[in-house]
C-alpha cells in the first residue's frame, strides 16, 4: 500500500462518526430539525421562504411562498412585467434598502449601477486572461479577491463603504463572468478571443447577453426572461448555504470581498448552485431514451427506471424535483415556467417544453408509487436550465449566472449581519474523542 493510500485510510477512519451518535446527542445534521425545517439561527428582514402551514400544531404541505422585504415574489414579478420594464435593478434596490424605489430613485440607482460595470484598467488582461481557468466560478472568486487589491478602502467596514463595495460588485459580476467565459473559451476551446466592454445604454440583463453573445444575437423576449430569472434567484432567505456563509464570514468583521468570495465557494458546490446543470444532463438522457415525448405511459416507465436506479446515472434521483423547504410548489418555478412557454414558442421548442410539463405532472405520482415519498414538486432548477439552453447560454455559465443574481441577496445579508448581529457566529461541536496520553516518539509503534 502506498503512503498516500495509507494516509487516506487513516484520514477516513479519523473523520468517521457513527450515525447513531448524532441521534444520541440530538445533533441536528445540516442544521435541520426532525421535521426537515431549518434550525432557527438568526433574524432577518430581507427574505422569507415557506412551504408548509401549521394545522393543529402539525406541518402540512402548502404552496410555496417567497417574499422579498415582505413582498410576494409573484406580485413583484407581475408588477414590473405588466409595466413592460426590467426588474432586476428594482429588486436590488428593494433588497438593499428595504423599500420599492420611486421612479426617480430607480433611475438614479440604475444609472449609478451602470457606471460601476467597468473593471479596473488591465484587470481583464492581468487577472482574468493571464490566470486562466477551466471553471468560471473559481475564476469569479479569484476576480473578487483581486478586486480587493484595487480598493483603497478595502477593509473599511462602515455601512457607507460596504454599500459602495456591494453595488460595485453587483454591477461588475456580469462583466467578470462574461470575460471569464470568453477567456476560458479562448484558452481551452481554441476559439477566437472576443472581449466586449459593458454598455451603459442597456439594462443589467441585456448588457450581460450583449457581452456574452454580441449585439443582435438575442431577442427582447430573451432579455425579459433572463431579467426575470435574475429576479427569481436574487434572494432566498438567510438560511440557504451561500447566504448563511455570508453571515458566518461577515460576523468576523472581515472585508466585503472575502465574504462574497466565500459565498461563491459555497454556491459552486453541486448540492447548492449546480442543480440546473444536473437537470439538463438528465433531460438529455430522457430525450434520447423516450421515443414518443407525448406518450405519458412511456415517460412514466422511464421515470420509474430512473428512480429504481436502472437508468441514467443510477442515483435514483429525478433532478429538479423536490426542495428542502417547498412542498406543493416552488413559486419561482411557477413564475418561470409561464414565461418559459413563451420562449419555447418563439424558439420552436414547444414539444420539449411539453415534455418538461409532463415530467412535472407525472414524477410525483411515480415517486409515490415507488418510494412512498412525501409530496414533491419541481423546483426552479427544473426549468431554469431549459430557459438558459433556449437562450443559447453555455452550461459553464449557468451557476455563475446564479451568482450574478444571488449577490444582491448576499450583500443585503452582509449589511444586516454587520449592522444588527454584532457577534461572531460560533456554534458548538461536541467532542467525542476521549482523553489520551502523549506517547514519546521512541515508544510509538
Amino acid at each position: 500500500m502506498s503512503d498516500f493510500s495509507n494516509w487516506t485510510r487513516l484520514a477516513e477512519q479519523a473523520a468517521e462518526i457513527e450515525n447513531d451518535l448524532f441521534v444520541k446527542y440530538d445533533v441536528k445534521r445540516g442544521l435541520r430539525n426532525a421535521d426537515h425545517t431549518g434550525v432557527l439561527v438568526g433574524l432577518s428582514n430581507i427574505g422569507s421562504v415557506s412551504g408548509v402551514q401549521k394545522v393543529d400544531g402539525v406541518n402540512v404541505p402548502a404552496h410555496g411562498k417567497l417574499t422579498y422585504r415582505g413582498i410576494d415574489i409573484k406580485d413583484l414579478a407581475e408588477g414590473y412585467l405588466t409595466e413592460k420594464r426590467r426588474g432586476f435593478e428594482e429588486t436590488v434596490y428593494l433588497l438593499l434598502f428595504g423599500k420599492l424605489p420611486s421612479r426617480d430613485e430607480l433611475e438614479r440607482f440604475a444609472e449609478y449601477m451602470k457606471e460601476q460595470r467597468s473593471l479596473p484598467e488591465y484587470f481583464t488582461k492581468d487577472i482574468i486572461l493571464s490566470f486562466r481557468g477551466k471553471d468560471i466560478m473559481n475564476m469569479l472568486a479569484r476576480s473578487v479577491l483581486a478586486l480587493y487589491t484595487t480598493d483603497d478602502n478595502a477593509d473599511d467596514i462602515s455601512t457607507e463603504n460596504i454599500l459602495r463595495q456591494s453595488v460595485s460588485l453587483i454591477a461588475k459580476f456580469p462583466t467578470l463572468i462574461a470575460h471569464a467565459f470568453h477567456g476560458m473559451r479562448y484558452h481551452y476551446m481554441h476559439k477566437t478571443l472576443v472581449i466586449r466592454h459593458p454598455r451603459l445604454d442597456l439594462s443589467h440583463a441585456e448588457n450581460f447577453l450583449y457581452m456574452l453573445k454580441g449585439a443582435n444575437r438575442y431577442t427582447p423576449l430573451e432579455v425579459e426572461i433572463l431579467d426575470l430569472a435574475l429576479v427569481l434567484h436574487a434572494e432566498h432567505e438567510g438560511g440557504n448555504n451561500s447566504s448563511f456563509t455570508v453571515h458566518v464570514v461577515s460576523s468576523s468583521q472581515t472585508d466585503t470581498y472575502s465574504a462574497i468570495a466565500a459565498a461563491i465557494g459555497s454556491l459552486k458546490g453541486p448540492l447548492h448552485g449546480g442543480a440546473n446543470s444536473e437537470v439538463m444532463a438528465m433531460m438529455d438522457n430522457i430525450k434520447r431514451n423516450i421515443k414518443n415525448w407525448a406518450d405519458e405511459k412511456e415517460i412514466e416507465e422511464y421515470l420509474a427506471k430512473i428512480l429504481r436506479k436502472e437508468a441514467y446515472d443510477r442515483s435514483g434521483k429525478i433532478y429538479g424535483m423536490g426542495h428542502a423547504v417547498y412542498t406543493l410548489s416552488d413559486p419561482r418555478a411557477v413564475v418561470l415556467k409561464k414565461k418559459a412557454r413563451e420562449v419555447a414558442i418563439e424558439k420552436n421548442r414547444l414539444d420539449e417544453y411539453n415534455l418538461y410539463d409532463a415530467i412535472e405532472r407525472l414524477a410525483p405520482k411515480v415517486f409515490h408509487e415507488i418510494k412512498g415519498e412525501k409530496v414533491i414538486a419541481p423546483n426552479v432548477d427544473f426549468y431554469s436550465g431549459f430557459v438558459y439552453c433556449m437562450l443559447d447560454i453555455p452550461v459553464a455559465v449557468y451557476t455563475p449566472m446564479f451568482a450574478m443574481a444571488r449577490i444582491a441577496g448576499w450583500c443585503a445579508h452582509r449589511l444586516e449581519e454587520m449592522i444588527s448581529a454584532k457577534r461572531i457566529i460560533r456554534p458548538a461541536y461536541k467532542t467525542l474523542a476521549e482523553d489520551a496520553s502523549y506517547i514519546p516518539l521512541t515508544q510509538r509503534k
